[in-house]
């Protein structure tokens, strides 16, 4: 083992266990936390991408930047008294980091603002908690916005008079009511003693590369998930922060293996993105490669958790990975919400360790899958209760929690309320198999079919995904004093009359087989994405809203017989008339492209790739593809 930035100790467990102690010893305070995180002064606590160039930080030279920055506010909101909450309003970088801390050094309580909530919400969590001001990358608020940059990094050292006591989450707003959590030093100090157990168990997580462990920043710092499980987690035991720039998947998976990310931490819909990126290159390299990979992740389930099934994944997905994040990776995780159990197989398969955890704003990170078991992973656990938290189900098969590591207090329209004394409901439908906990969904989302039964959109989507949908949501539409249980099926708006009618059949076959076709008799084809902006999961409240309201565009595709003008026509005389520099009007369906159209093979080969990218689809030479009606056969049997 090299240097590992474990000072004096030459073990990880003996190194964690030392903090935590040394945490307890000196004081369960804000004061405790920041000089313990910023202990081992040489390790690299940040880089960043700048050029050609790699910037790294170490924790004692971040540590003086935040001396310096809290030197500066100090004096900017010199009449704010100390113990008021200050808001944050950054997206991840160094100066989140930096700003977070400068107001916990002043005194300050800081409100970590939800940049994914509408601002309306925002400004009713600033009143709730009686704002005084904001430090703000450039967003505006009613209360007083202090820029990041009038905090000046000058040398002038800051003594604390006394450090503030508390931080102030928002819940992700996808519940009707956005909820304050607020947590001291000891609620943190429990989530990072609940760590260790992980680090104990799984030594998966613990694994470093070239010596180094380092985080991707992609969750963002003011969620809980982010905030506990990467950046207070890994920030006491000294690991590093690796800058994400923007959410471009180039940018990611390219920052990943530039910087040879160990850990990254995401949610669900990262993953399925990935994911469907991952098999719409395999597609795009034909159809001999996609049934080569089929047949290999068949293999790899038959193998199952043999040592046999490892060593077959490292030599067979080796080029897969090559192309996705490289081998840097050690552990990931997911939370947040339900993922599709092929995108967990997808990953696990492969050759990378994804397993799911759990947690929320009001209780933080309380536990985390650490079976090395792929058959274990894929199936959607998310383990045993972390140290020091307890687990029950109560008689409506909900989730109840509770330790030390809850939130001190929650407020929620503007009403304070202690929660961590006795059992939290999270609400959460769950199972407990052999120790192993499940989530089903939410309670909130059960809808009531005709014959009285709840139906459970979270048990009953999965069974639905199939080829050609891209996205789907079981909601419950109002029809006066009735409740229509809805399946709203997002497809390609390309798709053609013969696909739509066999993903209806089977469908409808589906529902029949798990009896619900009584239950869901309306189904809406739609080339909407149901997941949109900002969000990270289905919004079901923002959908049925949308449905009630015909917001959605419905998909009808034209019969053969009403001949070619119809979208995926039209799209392809863009594609000729883009590569031609004519109008789409001059493209007609039978025109060729080289001897009507006066096209060139270079102007040939860049439409095609471009086609290519945006159907997922190969267009092979030996077709003869040269005029719209050609693409159009070939692409609407594919699609």
């Amino acid at each position: 083992m090299g240097d590992l930035g474990l000072g004096q100790y030459k073990t990880i467990k003996n190194f964690v266990q030392s903090k935590l102690r040394a945490f307890e010893e000196q004081g369960l305070s804000m004061e405790t936390l920041f000089s313990l995180m910023f202990q081992e002064k040489e390790n690299i606590m940040y880089e960043r991408s700048s050029g050609y160039r790699i910037e790294s930080f170490s924790y004692g030279e971040v540590e003086k930047r935040i001396n310096a920055r809290a030197a500066s506010l100090s004096k900017l909101i010199a009449n704010v008294t100390p113990g008021s909450v200050i808001g944050l309003s950054m997206d991840n970088s160094l100066s989140w980091i930096e700003c977070f801390w400068a107001i916990l050094l002043c005194g300050y309580r800081p409100l970590l603002i939800n940049l994914r909530l509408p601002q309306e919400s925002v400004e009713g969590a600033i009143r709730d908690c009686d704002v005084q001001a904001v430090v703000s990358d450039g967003r505006s608020y009613s209360v007083r916005t202090i820029l990041s940059d009038e905090l000046e990094r000058s040398d002038e050292s800051y003594v604390p008079v006394e450090f503030g006591k508390e931080i102030i989450v928002m819940t992700s707003g996808t519940s009707h009511h956005v909820k304050l959590c607020a947590y001291s030093a000891e609620e943190l100090f429990y989530q990072i003693k609940g760590s260790y157990g992980i680090i104990r168990e799984c030594d998966t997580v613990k694994r470093h590369y070239q010596d180094r462990l380092k985080l991707l920043t992609f969750l963002p710092f003011y969620h809980v998930f982010g905030l506990v499980a990467v950046y207070i987690w890994f920030s006491f035991f000294s690991r590093t922060f690796v800058e994400l720039r923007d959410m471009k998947p180039e940018t990611i998976t390219g920052t990943v293996r530039r910087h040879h990310v160990t850990h990254l931490f995401a949610v669900p819909l990262f993953w399925e993105t990935v994911y469907r990126q991952a098999l719409k290159t395999i597609r795009l390299r034909g159809e001999e490669t996609e049934q080569k990979f089929e047949k290999a992740m068949a293999l790899r389930d038959k193998l199952g958790d043999s040592v046999l099934g490892a060593m077959f994944t490292r030599v067979a997905f080796k080029e897969v990975r090559e192309n996705l994040f490289g081998d840097s990776i050690r552990f990931m995780i997911t939370g947040g919400s339900s993922i599709a159990k092929d995108t967990m197989r997808f990953f696990n398969n492969i050759g990378y360790h994804l397993a799911d955890g759990y947690g929320m704003s009001e209780i933080g990170i309380t536990s985390l899958e650490l079976s090395q078991k792929p058959s274990i992973l894929n199936d959607g656990y998310i383990g045993k209760p972390m140290d020091g938290v307890e687990y029950r189900i109560n008689d409506d098969g909900e989730l109840e929690v509770r330790g030390k590591a809850i939130a001190r207090y929650l407020i929620e329209d503007g009403e304070k309320k202690i929660i961590n004394t006795d059992f939290f409901n999270t609400h959460d439908l769950a199972v407990c198999e052999n120790g192993h906990y499940k989530i089903l969904g939410r309670r909130d989302d059960l809808i009531v079919g005709s014959s009285g039964e709840n139906l459970n959109p979270n048990l009953i989507e999965p069974q639905l995904q199939f080829k050609d949908v891209n996205e789907l949501c079981l909601v419950g539409a109002h029809d006066g004093a009735n409740v229509i249980p809805t399946l709203i099926v997002s497809v390609n708006r390309f798709i053609s009359e013969e696909k739509l009618f066999e993903l209806d059949q089977a469908i409808r076959q589906r529902l029949e087989e798990m009896q619900l076709n009584v239950q869901i008799k309306r189904i809406l084809y739609v080339s909407d994405r149901l997941i949109i902006g900002d969000e990270f999961k289905l919004n079901r409240i923002r959908l049925t809203q949308q449905l009630a309201e015909n917001g959605f565009h419905e998909v009808k595709p034209l019969k053969k017989d009403e001949g070619m003008q119809d979208a995926l026509s039209k799209r392809l005389r863009e594609f000729f008339a883009a590569a031609l520099e004519r109008s789409s009007e001059e493209i007609a369906d039978d025109a060729d492209f080289f001897l009507d159209l006066g096209g060139t093979s270079l102007d040939y080969f860049g439409m095609v790739s471009a086609m290519e990218t945006e159907f997922s689809v190969k267009m092979p030479a030996e077709k003869n593809l040269s005029t719209v009606a050609t693409f159009h056969t070939f692409l609407s049997d594919k699609l």
